[in-house]
């Protein structure tokens, strides 16, 4: 039976990238198959994202070993028995930007030192042949044997996300991004009819109604590359000219889109609005891996070692002696992925013209929505049996003085699906514990 889901999945691995990866791996595979693991950079540079995807591998090989010799089941990683992804890699750094905007929030190394802290679980530096076209110096290096769960690529990712969706039947291919977009801006901008083929994209980006988490108003996705999120939040619009990112110093890295695409992206948004309810607190979270790490469990332990780093960090932060938890921002988007059908996630009634502040002092990465609550004219029913075909009549009709921006406008903007409401905040850590663990 083919997977009811197919998902390329584009992540800058530190800690909920890491559990968002691991919940993918644990479907079923009729549930999902995770067709490509696309690396950016993000919290720490794109070398350390790409060694802790396969350090995951590494530790997953050792964990289904651990299971088989012990007699515990291994059905609930059957996508990972099951399928076998590509893994390329993007750019290291932001389209307009060459600084990495990194917060240190996942420690170093993007995994709170777990590689130092539990050597034994972290790979040899020879994996990094798989992904170079350089000839290893000495003795021929033989592929490490956790490779044989994945399908390492030397093109770069934007490259191999455009060449799956080309592959495959349109509208069968989800892209998940819980990165910031570099990625999918370089693959919508090489050949953006191919990359509408996509079924949807799906972002983990984003403060629409919240304050920020790496400023007051933006949240670190976009803010780590703001270019790439206005253009690709462009696509959604009927008209995506008009929310391009500025042209600075008469200079921009990638071509505009053409004049007249097919059809309009859907992209759906988690933002930080309804991604940081969804804890793992700490309590519960002990409680339940301590006596997995005690049985011998090589995941268990090097989840508990990452996740100790995790709430240090948060306890620090707060100050204030209260229990801390990590939110599933990137956790929140595979949990889509797995339970779409259920009526209880719920988007906003209409589409959203959600814009990408990206190049003001303060608000950089912030997510601009009107609030004046105005009119807009092309709404009018009169407008629409007046002007059914008309897009000149229906332009002009459009149009309102003063409005450069086109706020105002049925013609411009963009049009998110921003999702507002999940089948229960209060459950998940347990389900994506329960999904690990069993």
């Amino acid at each position: 039976m083919a997977p009811k889901q197919r998902v390329i999945l584009d992540t800058d691995p530190g800690v909920d990238d890491v559990l968002a990866l691991l919940l993918a791996l644990s479907a079923s595979p009729e549930e999902l198959e995770l067709a490509m693991i696309s690396v950016t950079y993000g919290n720490v540079p794109l070398q350390s994202c790409l060694r802790n995807v396969v350090a995951l591998f590494h530790v997953l090989e050792k964990e289904m070993k651990w299971r088989e010799e012990t007699g515990k089941s291994t059905r609930g990683f059957g996508a990972l028995n099951t399928h076998k992804p590509i893994v390329a890699v993007g750019p290291e750094h932001a389209l307009e930007d060459e600084i990495l905007a990194a917060d240190h929030f996942h420690g170093a190394d993007g995994l709170h030192g777990v590689h130092e802290k539990q050597p034994h679980l972290s790979p040899a530096d020879t994996w990094r042949s798989l992904f170079s076209d350089e000839e290893p110096q000495g003795e021929k290096v033989e592929p490490p044997s956790y490779s044989k769960y994945f399908t390492p690529s030397k093109a770069p990712a934007h490259k191999e996300i455009l060449r799956i969706l080309k592959e495959s039947p349109e509208n069968t291919v989800t892209v998940v991004a819980v990165g910031p977009l570099t990625n999918v801006a370089l693959a919508a901008a090489e050949d953006p009819e191919t990359f509408l083929r996509a079924k949807e994209l799906v972002v983990m980006g984003g403060a629409v109604n919240v304050e920020g988490n790496v400023t007051p108003v933006a949240e670190f996705n976009c803010f780590a590359d703001t270019v790439a999120a206005a253009r690709v939040y462009a696509l959604t619009s009927p008209n995506p000219i008009s929310t391009m990112p500025p042209v600075i110093h008469g200079k921009s890295f990638l071509p505009p889109y053409p004049a007249k695409l097919s059809k309009q992206l859907k992209l759906t948004l988690f933002p930080l609005d309804i991604t940081t309810p969804l804890e793992l607190r700490k309590k519960y979270f002990y409680e339940t891996i301590q006596p997995i790490t005690k049985s011998g469990s090589p995941l268990a332990l090097w989840i508990e070692t990452f996740m100790t780093g995790i709430f240090n960090k948060v306890e620090a932060m707060l100050g204030d002696g209260s229990e801390p938890g990590l939110s599933l921002h990137d956790p929140a988007c595979i949990w889509y992925m797995l339970t779409q059908d259920d009526p209880a996630w719920e988007p906003v009634a209409k589409p959203e013209d959600i814009r990408i502040e990206t190049s003001g002092q303060w608000t950089r990465g912030m997510h601009v929505v009107d609030r004046r609550q105005r009119a807009k004219p092309g709404e009018q029913s009169s407008m629409v049996e007046t002007h059914p075909s008309d897009p000149l009549d229906a332009t002009t009709f459009d149009d309102v003085p003063g409005d450069d921006m086109g706020w105002l406008s049925v013609n411009k903007g963009n049009r998110i699906n921003r999702m507002v409401k999940t089948p229960g905040d209060e459950k998940f850590a347990a389900i994506l514990m329960d999904r690990l663990f069993g």
